[in-house]
């Protein structure tokens, strides 16, 4: 009897965040080195965005790595 396979949801959790924090991560990146014309958010300057994909991203590889279903 073939024992069952199972891949861990948090592997798909880890991946989904990491694909986010790319994501916002790299429009971040893209609004740091072209801003738009007008500010019309208050603390932009802070560039929460690049901050907020980082840790997204950190974390999901964190989550991807830790439950890899090819881990022996």
């Amino acid at each position: 009897m073939e024992k069952e396979h199972q891949i861990p949801i948090w592997f798909f959790i880890g991946t989904l965040l990491a694909i986010y924090g790319a994501l916002i991560f790299g429009s971040g990146i893209y609004r740091w080195r072209f801003p738009p014309a007008a500010e019309t958010v208050a603390l932009s300057h802070l560039h929460a965005d690049i901050w907020w994909g980082a840790l997204l991203l950190v974390l999901g590889l964190v989550y991807s790595i830790r439950f890899r279903p090819w881990k022996q």
